[in-house]
This record gives structure tokens, C-alpha cells and sequence, in this order.
């Protein structure tokens, strides 16, 4: 994890990679919670029997935007701004989801700071690159453009 001070040190790292995150497991476990949250209950993601006989996956595989709600939880486990008070999602400029996630897979995030422009008041609109990998995939499961605004 790398810990920057202030908003200013974290605005010299633009252009530079903030780091990759350890990898953690999809479980079936986690996109059943997701079809629920979502109430997107398409086979594909949770139903097993379907998934091994049809899927050309032969397994269930996660919903793309579950592989691309772990963003939070992996920025958090990359960086740490200490005078930040609060973070909030923006938006994103770009997302494609470039490979299934099939169930059980470890997946990890690598980002790299785009942008970071001064927000009114005392804050810092950030832009990541976010490519989510799957371990043993050359190809990755997500590329994100996800913007943050941080307040101290």
C-alpha cells in the first residue's frame, strides 16, 4: 500500500502506477449475493447445472459490474491519502468488460493515476486506470476509467 500525505503528493504520481492488489477468490457464494443485490438472476451467473451443460464457460461466471464494484475495495487496499476525510465515486469515462470472470477465479486490480485536477472545495478529482486481471489469463477481465473525488 503506498501512503501519500496529502492530496498534493498524490496529484505528483499522475502518469505513474499506483500499484496491483493481491488477488482474491469470486466465489459462487459472492455472485449469488450479487443477483441478489441486483436482482439479476440470469443463469449464466447462478445457476451451476445450466452453466456446466450450455456456458461455453462450463461453469457460472460473475456479473461484470460485480468485477467492477471490487474497484473500491482494491483502491483502498493500493493507497491511502492521510488527509483525506472522505472519497466518493464521480463516474467513469470508459469501461469494457474484456473476459468473463468464471466462478472461483482470483482477480486482481492494477491502476495507474490519469489525472488529477483541484475540485472546489479542497478536493481533488482523480481519473485511475483500473485493469482488473484474472490469474493465468493473459487477456483481463475489466479496463475502467473510474473517477474519484477525494476531500480533505
Amino acid at each position: 500500500m503506498q501512503i501519500f500525505q496529502n492530496l498534493a503528493s498524490l496529484k505528483a504520481q499522475v502518469g505513474q502506477e499506483i500499484g496491483t492488489t493481491a488477488y482474491m477468490t469470486v466465489s459462487q457464494e459472492m455472485i449469488n449475493d450479487f443477483a441478489k443485490a441486483t436482482q439479476d438472476f440470469q443463469w449464466i451467473h447462478v445457476n451451476e447445472e445450466m452453466a456446466s451443460k450450455y456456458s461455453p464457460f462450463k461453469t457460472t461466471v460473475a456479473h461484470g459490474f460485480l468485477t467492477l464494484s471490487l474497484a473500491p475495495k482494491f483502491m483502498a487496499d493500493l493507497f491511502k491519502v492521510e488527509s483525506v476525510k472522505m472519497g466518493v465515486n464521480y463516474g467513469a469515462n470508459k469501461i469494457r468488460f474484456t473476459s468473463a470472470v468464471p466462478s472461483g477465479s482470483q482477480v486482481r486490480m492494477r491502476a495507474s493515476l490519469l489525472e488529477a485536477e483541484d475540485a472546489q472545495p479542497s478536493g481533488l478529482r482523480i481519473t485511475m486506470n483500473c485493469i482488473f486481471e484474472i490469474e493465468g489469463q493473459e487477456k483481463p477481465a475489466c479496463v475502467a476509467e473510474l473517477i474519484s473525488m477525494l476531500y480533505e
